[in-house]
C-alpha cells in the first residue's frame, strides 16, 4: 500500500487509525516517521514519504515520533492473511527466530536460501531480516526501559543486543533519546517483577468469543480465568512464562512473567497471535456483510476475531483429544496428559501448575494409559511421531503443505485438519463445514445442508474462519460468552 501515494496521503490527512501498521509516513523536513493516525498536524504532501515498515523508515534515516510511537502500532494484517515466503518470514521474525537462530536459521525454517529470503523480504519491506529484527530489538528495549527497573547493562542483553554500545547507539538512533532519557519520560511506574504491556489492535474488537472460547476450552493447570483476566503458561525459546490478558478499551492489558527477559519479543508476538490482534476487522466485516444471512450477525457483533494458540503442536494434540467428544471431556483428557507428562512450574499469583507437555515428552507415553478408543490412541501417537520428526505447526509453516502432511496421518479427517489450520496455522480461510455447531447454525439460518453451506461459503473467502466464529455464536455455548469477572 505504501506505493499508492494518493491513498496514503488521504489516510494521513484523515488520521485514519485503520491504516496503522499498513504503512508509515516519514516527514522529509523533520526526519521523523509516524503512524497514519498521528495526532499532530499532518505535514504538507510534498514533505511526505511512505515506507512499508518501521525498519525501512529507520534505514532511510528517520527516527520514531515521540508522540504517536509508530514502532508500537498494530502489525500489518498482511502477514497473517498470506502464506507466501515474505509473510511466513515476517511471522517468524516477530516470533524472535532471527535473534535466536540468525538469518541462516530463518532461511532453513522457510526452506529457501539466505539470499532468496533476504532478496524477497527486502523487495517488499524495504529492509532485510536483520534490519527488521533490529527494529524489533529497539522496540523490546524501549518496553523494558519504560516498564522495568533493570540496570541498562542487563536490559541491553535481555533485549538481544550484543553490547551496551550497540544498545545505546540503536536507542539514540531510533528514538532520538538516550536510554536514561527514555526511562525518565516513562509515564507508568516501572516494575521490578512482571512486565505490563498495552497491546494495540484495530477497532472494533468483540472480546466475547475470544475470551469465551479460550476459557471454556482451557486446560486446568495450564489455563485459567482469574480476576477478569485469561491466564496461561507458555513455553518459550529461553525458558517459560505466564501471561495474563484482559480486554480494555482500545488495547489488551498484558502482564508477562518471564524466566528469561530475552523471550519478551516471542511472548508478545504469541499473545498478539493468540488473540488475532493484527487482523483488519473492517475488511473482514465488510466482506461477510455482503451475505444477507451473515450481515445481521456481523452487525450485532462487529470485530469478531479468531481465537488462536500460543503453541501449534499443543493445539494439534488437543484437537485430537477433542475428536467426537464434548468440550468437557476434551479438557479432562488434556488435564490428565498435563499431570502425567507436563513440566511443573510455580505460579505465586494463581492456580497454574504446568507447561503443556512437549511432543518430546509425549513420545514416551504409554497408549494403554489413555482413556480413549484404540483408534484415537493410534491417531495421537501418529501425530506425536510426526511432530518429533519435524512436522512444523508454527508461525512460519506452509499452510497447504502442512494440511497435506496432516491429512496423510491416520485418523485425521477434514474437521481435525481444518481446526488446526484455523487455530494453529492461522489460515483466515480455514473452514469446518462438518462441525456440529456449523450444522446447527445452518439449520437455524436456513443455509441448507453441508453442500449448500460449502457452496455459499465461496462468497465469504478469504475470511471463512471469521464466518465460522459468527456461525458458532448463534448457539448457546460458553465459548460465545465472556466469563464473569
Amino acid at each position: 500500500m505504501h506505493e499508492d501515494f494518493e491513498r496514503c496521503v488521504r489516510a494521513v490527512q484523515a488520521k485514519d487509525a485503520r491504516f496503522d501498521g499498513w504503512f508509515y509516513c516519514a516527514v522529509l523536513t523533520t526526519r521523523i516517521y509516524c503512524r497514519p493516525s498521528c495526532p499532530v498536524v499532518p505535514p504538507k504532501r510534498q514533505n511526505m514519504s511512505f515506507h512499508p515498515s518501521a525498519a525501512a523508515a529507520q534505514q532511510a534515516g528517520f527516527r520514531a515520533c515521540k508522540r504517536c510511537r509508530p514502532d508500537a502500532s498494530p502489525g500489518s494484517p498482511l502477514w497473517n492473511e498470506r502464506a507466501d515466503l515474505v509473510a511466513r518470514a515476517m511471522r517468524l521474525i516477530a516470533d524472535g527466530v532471527v535473534d535466536t537462530e540468525g538469518v541462516r536459521g530463518l532461511a532453513a525454517r522457510l526452506g529457501y536460501s539466505v539470499r532468496q529470503v533476504e532478496r524477497q523480504v527486502f523487495a517488499e519491506l524495504g529492509a532485510g531480516p536483520l534490519a527488521l529484527a533490529r527494529a524489533q530489538r529497539a522496540q523490546t528495549a524501549r518496553t523494558l526501559i519504560e516498564t522495568t527497573t533493570l540496570p541498562m547493562t542487563e536490559l541491553a542483553l535481555a533485549a538481544g543486543f550484543g553490547s551496551i554500545r550497540s544498545f545505546n547507539d540503536t536507542v539514540r538512533e531510533v528514538f532520538a533519546l538516550s536510554p536514561t532519557e527514555l526511562r525518565s519520560r516513562a509515564k507508568g511506574k516501572p516494575s521490578a517483577g512482571a512486565i505490563l504491556l498495552r497491546l494495540p489492535y484495530r477497532k472494533p474488537l468483540c472480546p466475547d468469543n475470544l475470551f469465551g472460547h479460550l476459557v471454556a476450552t482451557g486446560v486446568p493447570g495450564v489455563e485459567e480465568w482469574r480476576d477478569g483476566a485469561y491466564r496461561r503458561t507458555l513455553r518459550l525459546p529461553h525458558g517459560h512464562g505466564i501471561l495474563a490478558l484482559r480486554p480494555e478499551d482500545g488495547h489488551i492489558a498484558c502482564r508477562l512473567s518471564l524466566t528469561d527477559l530475552r523471550d519478551l519479543p516471542a511472548a508478545t508476538s504469541r499473545c498478539r497471535r493468540l488473540l488475532d490482534l493484527d487482523a483488519d476487522p473492517v475488511a473482514v466485516d465488510g466482506q461477510l456483510s455482503t451475505d444477507p444471512l451473515l450481515a445481521p450477525l456481523v452487525e450485532a457483533a462487529p470485530g469478531r476475531r479468531v481465537p488462536r494458540t500460543v503453541d501449534g503442536a499443543e493445539f494439534a494434540v488437543r484437537a485430537v483429544l477433542g475428536q467426537q467428544v464434548s468440550t468437557a471431556a476434551a479438557r479432562t483428557h488434556a488435564a490428565r496428559l498435563v499431570v502425567a507428562h507436563g513440566e511443573p512450574i510455580d505460579d505465586p499469583e494463581g492456580g497454574l501448575t504446568h507447561l503443556f507437555p512437549s511432543p518430546e515428552a509425549l513420545a514416551s507415553l504409554d497408549p494403554e494409559t489413555l482413556a480413549m478408543p484404540r483408534s484415537r490412541r493410534r491417531t495421537l501417537l501418529a501425530l506425536v511421531e510426526a511432530l518429533t520428526g519435524g512436522l512444523d505447526l508454527g508461525a512460519g509453516s506452509d499452510w497447504e503443505a502442512t494440511r497435506a502432511a496432516l491429512t496423510a496421518l491416520p485418523g485425521f479427517g477434514p474437521w481435525t485438519v481444518e481446526s488446526i489450520a484455523m487455530r494453529a496455522l492461522g489460515d483466515p480461510d480455514a473452514f469446518l463445514p462438518t462441525d456440529l455447531g456449523i450444522k446447527y447454525a445452518a439449520e437455524q439460518l436456513g443455509l441448507g445442508g453441508q453442500a449448500a453451506v460449502v457452496s455459499r461459503s465461496a462468497a465469504w473467502r478469504p475470511w471463512r474462519a471469521y464466518a465460522t466464529q459468527h456461525l458458532w455464536a448463534t448457539g448457546d455455548h460458553p465459548i460465545n460468552r465472556m466469563p464473569a469477572a
